[in-house]
């Protein structure tokens, strides 16, 4: 691996970082019913046009660290399929967190890209 390609991949990873308790919570808003871990991958996948593919490990860790907070409600529920599965559902004081950090992405977003006007892609 090249400096360059170890510094891209340092970069997505501090990127990732601070995105991946926004995009959870706002799966999770758009569930009409809750959902498990494997779900909630599969929809970052379809929603994030693949950017965030691959990171479902990650996702548990993140998903207990929203729920300690507040953010989530999760119960166990069988599966016929396997071992029991956690499902997660947003609360209201997730909601309203999701609608601050949305805000503040946006903000943080179109700042940046006011910044990275001109440079080339």
């Amino acid at each position: 691996m090249t400096d360059t390609e170890a510094q891209l991949k340092k970069f997505q990873k501090e990127l990732s970082a601070g995105t991946v308790s926004l995009t959870l919570l706002a799966v999770l808003a758009r569930a009409s019913e809750p959902l498990y871990g494997y779900l909630i991958a599969k929809r970052l996948e379809q929603v994030g046009g693949g950017v965030l593919a691959g990171k479902q490990s990650a996702l548990y860790p993140v998903l207990r660290n929203l729920e300690g907070a507040g953010l989530l409600d999760s119960h166990v529920e069988p599966s016929d399929a396997g071992p029991p599965r956690r499902c997660y559902r947003i609360t209201a004081g997730g909601r309203e967190v999701l609608a601050q950090w949305a805000a503040a992405w946006r903000a943080t977003r179109d700042s940046v890209d006011s910044v990275l006007e001109g440079v080339p892609a």
